[in-house]
Order: structure tokens, then sequence, then C-alpha cells
């Protein structure tokens, strides 16, 4: 299974854990669940309606969040995020690289150059960003984890998806290699794959299908959550939701 809370639940307690696309959804809920279990949750969104939102459930929780309405496609702001979490608490102890986009389904001819930018942009360089400002924060907690939402798009490659598809399959081999290159330190680096979640993403992606049959970001979360254990010791794997279980990337 994908780690386990300890006795108390509070396996994050005294964490300091990065989630971004935290104003709804999967992001949302899996914020909620660190936070539930002892995490300071440094929240990354450009909304920031549901950033507030968010503080607000956190603080019900007993627990306290810190607030980041940004834009990942802005990296140089993605690198002052990292400093600024070094110049406060000189580690990061979990990130949640939840943020992505669908972009439009279509033959891949007819995507228009601007829209895979875009997807490209937000699901692969925004990630890169992400590494690149979080590695030496990582590295210095001392079970530092790091856990990238990917799908299984990735390795269906439906017709029409392309974009999506591509973007994911790129998230999984950043990881993979990632986890290879900190294997001789504390930092552990894996993939989720979510499944079909009742998300406004899906609900673009699947327009006809009914809401009501899928789990809830909220149901998912914990064993997202699970995968920024310390108890965690796998790495370069993907956790499948489907399956529950890791597999091979």
């Amino acid at each position: 299974m994908a780690g386990n809370q300890d006795q108390t639940g509070q396996d994050l307690a005294g964490k300091v854990v990065l989630v971004t696309g935290a104003s709804r959804g999967i992001g949302y809920a899996s914020a909620i669940e660190a936070a539930r279990r002892g995490a300071h949750v440094v929240a990354v969104a450009r909304t920031v309606g549901g950033l507030e939102e968010l503080d607000d459930e956190i603080q019900d929780l007993g627990s306290a969040a810190t607030l980041v309405p940004l834009d990942l496609r802005d990296g140089d702001a993605i690198d002052r995020l990292g400093a600024a979490i070094f110049e406060r608490w000189g580690a990061l102890d979990g990130l949640v690289a939840n943020a992505g986009q669908l972009g439009v389904l279509s033959p891949l001819p007819h995507v228009k150059p601007e829209d895979f930018e875009k997807v490209m942009a937000v699901n692969v360089t925004a990630n890169y960003r992400l590494l690149r400002a979080t590695d030496l924060l990582l590295r210095q907690s001392t079970a530092g984890r790091a856990v990238f939402v990917s799908s299984s798009s990735a390795r269906s490659a439906r017709p029409y998806w392309g974009l999506y598809a591509a973007s994911k399959a790129a998230v999984d081999a950043m990881a993979k290699s990632y986890a290879g290159e900190v294997a001789q330190t504390k930092v552990k680096v894996n993939v989720f794959y979510p499944g079909a979640v009742r998300t406004a993403m899906r609900a673009k992606a699947m327009p006809g299908e009914n809401p009501d049959t899928l789990p809830t970001p909220a149901d998912i979360a914990p064993k997202l959550i699970d995968l920024i254990s310390p108890a965690v010791k796998e790495s370069g794997k993907l956790f499948n939701i489907e399956t529950g279980a890791f597999e091979e990337i």
C-alpha cells in the first residue's frame, strides 16, 4: 500500500508540504489531507478565492497554510517561491506537483501551436521548474518526498488525447529520471495515477459521464498524501489507484 499514517494520524506533523493546483479538485483535497495530518501547507494556485476557502478550512482543522497566488507558467516566480521557502524553513518535506491542464482533445495535426505550448508549459515545464527550485530543499529534509500527479493517458495515448498524453508521459519520464538522480539521498520520488475522479477536468473530457459514479477528490487524497509520508520507501515508481499498488514507470 502507499505508505501508512502513524497511530495518531499525524505522520506529517511539523512537515512543510507544497501543493500546486491547490484551489480546487485533487489539489484542494490533498492540501486538506496534508493539513489534517499535521503539515504546514504551502498552497499554490492562480485562483485567490479558492485559496482563501482552503485557508479557512485548514484553520478549522487547527493547522496553518501559506497561500501563494501564482501562475506556474511564470518560472521566475517559482524560483522566488523556492528561495522564500528556504529563507523561512530551510527545507521542504513534501512536494505534491498536482496542477495540470487537459488542453484540447483533437487530432494532433489540428492542435493549435499556442494550445500545445500552454499545456506543455503547465504540465511539463512548470514541473521541471518546481524540481529545479525545490531540489536542494527536498535534500535538506530528513525525509524529502515528491509526488507527481500524472495519468494513465501517458500509457494509453488514445486517439485525440495526444497532447495531454504526451505531456503526462514527459512527467513520468522526468520523475523516473530524477528519482534515479537522488537514489543515494533520503529523497523519494514517485508518480500518482488517480484514475477517474469527479473533477472539472474530468467533466470537460467526458461531458456525457455521470459524475455521481466517480470517486471525489477527497476519496483519493489520502492515497496521494501517503506518498509524501516519511514511511514511504519506494522511489521511481508509480502508484496506480486503480490497482492499489506500486508499478514500474
